[in-house]
């Protein structure tokens, strides 16, 4: 019994002592495979050691005189123009001209009926010839009269009067022979002729028509289309900004100038409609020195040789003008600038040690597909243009040289669409 009962407690005691180690042995094991399973997550998530930088196409900056152009709008004007009206009135008779085609100066554009001013003509031909006959009268008279008065056969009065009547007839003379010029003149104006040489438009009157002297209708227009002129304008604001350049040394002037710093004759391009290039450069004749108060520009007058009669007046152009040359300019691709919403400026630029760099650059024009950098880059140093995207400041890149065909391609991508 006694035997029992202190037993009984030890064999319990024996099973819990078992069952608790084998709990804690299972438990270890457990532990021991999840800490496997966790170092092995840990070092899957782990990026991989010794990956390969990336590639990006870089554009070393160099400086270089870069002309400064700019490009204006405007319309081409006949160098000379002239709208052909009647001087006197009349039925017009005949249009001795073929519309559209060359006229020389002088030549017979339309004949009027001639015959009342033939008539006139003759009037005035027979009143000249009348006083004529008077003043011949007149001094045979005044002469006589003048010698016998000398010997007192006739009064001082007769031959004072007799010189006074001869005086007279040679006024009407004067005026028989104006009337007759006018006559003439008169005659003439029924022929109407070309005042300058060029082209000649379409008429507005047919023969039979009826015309009057100074109409406010011109019967054809006649322009000289070659050489032309092209007229465009200039913003003053543009206009003060490269003076300021030229004075600060920034820009060099391109051209010609006068003694009082205006422009002189440069060279200019153009450009058609349709974006092609015009085959001969104009020359810059003169800049207007009176703002318009409506538009806040000047007006530039370019002459351009037009042998071709390409330009037409009237047409749409676009002149391209040399202002002057920036030296040392720093000129970067359009795809390696970008813009924040304000528009700011920046590029990614790589390092020596081949690490991006952000750099806040400031720009002052475009010269083609590229910009012009004025602060924010140094030379020789190299701009991301390609594979921008793929990569982040401080990041260690693999910088290749960009081809200048691509960069060109990639720049002229945007405009294409």
């Amino acid at each position: 019994m006694g035997s029992n009962l202190i037993g009984t407690p030890l064999n319990m005691s024996s099973r819990f002592i078992r069952t608790g180690l084998a709990c804690a042995l299972a438990a270890g094991l457990l532990g021991a495979i999840a800490g496997c399973s966790g170092s092995s997550a840990s070092s899957s998530s782990a990026p991989p050691q010794g990956a390969p930088a990336a590639q990006v196409s870089v554009v070393t900056v160099q400086p270089q005189n870069q002309p400064v152009t700019t490009e204006l709008s405007g319309r081409t004007r006949a160098r000379l123009s002239a709208e052909i009206r009647p001087q006197v009135g009349g039925i017009v008779q005949q249009r001795l001209f073929e519309e559209g085609a060359l006229v020389k100066a002088g030549q017979v554009l339309y004949q009027l009926d001639p015959a009342t001013y033939k008539a006139a003509y003759a009037s005035a031909q027979a009143s000249v010839a009348k006083a004529e006959s008077t003043v011949n009268a007149a001094k045979v008279t005044a002469r006589r009269n003048a010698e016998l008065a000398k010997i007192e056969a006739v009064s001082q009065q007769t031959s004072e009067d007799s010189q006074a009547t001869l005086q007279q007839a040679e006024a009407d003379l004067g005026v028989a022979r104006a009337a007759l010029d006018t006559a003439r003149i008169n005659l003439g104006f029924t022929r109407i002729t070309a005042p300058i040489a060029g082209r000649i438009e379409a008429s507005t009157v047919t023969p039979g028509a009826l015309v009057t002297a100074s109409q406010t209708t011109a019967l054809t227009t006649v322009q000289q289309l070659d050489p032309i002129h092209v007229d465009v304008t200039q913003s003053t604001t543009e206009l003060l900004r490269l003076q300021r350049e030229l004075a600060a040394g920034t820009l060099k002037s391109g051209g010609e100038r006068g003694q009082r710093g205006e422009r002189g004759e440069a060279s200019v391009k153009l450009l058609l409609e349709d974006g092609t290039a015009y085959a001969h450069a104009g020359r810059l004749q003169f800049s207007s020195v009176t703002v318009s108060e409506s538009t806040g520009a000047v007006t530039l007058r370019i002459l351009v040789p037009n042998p071709e009669r390409t330009l037409l007046p009237g047409m749409y152009v676009r002149a391209v003008l040399e202002e002057g040359v920036a030296e040392q300019a720093l000129l970067v691709p359009q795809q390696g600038v970008t813009r924040t919403a304000s528009g700011d400026a920046s590029a990614l630029v790589v390092t020596a040690d081949n690490k991006v760099e952000k750099r806040a650059l400031r720009v002052s024009r475009a010269v083609g597909n590229r910009w012009q950098v004025t602060e924010g880059l140094k030379a020789g140093e190299r701009v991301i243009v390609e594979g921008s995207l793929r990569v982040k400041p401080g990041d260690t890149v693999k910088p290749v040289a960009a081809d200048a065909t691509t960069v060109a391609a990639a720049a002229a991508a945007p405009a294409a669409h």
